[in-house]
């Protein structure tokens, strides 16, 4: 069931408001070196389902490999609030460890995603790969 969350980066220049169902495999984790390195926990939501409420002008945007991938974060504080997935370019992940009130001892990710390995498990994902006979 769809619910209304807040959150926002350390400082509170950065605000956003989602819909989300946060029921299990809802939060996933990445492998990759900048998740890894960050601590994500992705909560991927469309579009629609995604309010920046403050900050537009407080955010700069982050690119590496194939530029695909948006990774802003405040330029106060330096959280990284949410961004634009390379694996969904027409959605955002929102970092649930910055969600108001969000315990990760209660709501651990559900799925991994093996970053490390981004192509292949990008196809697996996708339906697109074949096993190996």
């Amino acid at each position: 069931m769809l619910q209304t969350y807040e959150g926002g980066c350390h400082c509170g220049r950065v605000r956003f408001r989602i819909r989300a169902d946060l029921a299990p495999p809802a939060i996933g984790e990445c492998n990759c070196s900048i998740c890894t390195k960050k601590g994500i926990l992705h909560i991927t939501v469309a579009p629609q389902d995604f309010e920046l409420l403050s900050g537009e002008g407080e955010m700069t945007t982050y690119r590496f490999n194939t530029g695909t991938a948006q990774h802003t974060f405040c330029t106060t504080c330096g959280i990284h609030a949410f961004y634009v997935p390379r694996s969904d370019p027409d959605k955002y992940s929102v970092n649930a460890r910055c969600l108001d009130d969000f315990d990760p001892a209660t709501m651990h990710p559900q799925r991994l995603f093996d970053g490390q390995n981004w192509e292949a498990a990008y196809a697996d994902r996708e339906g697109r790969r074949t096993p190996a006979a």
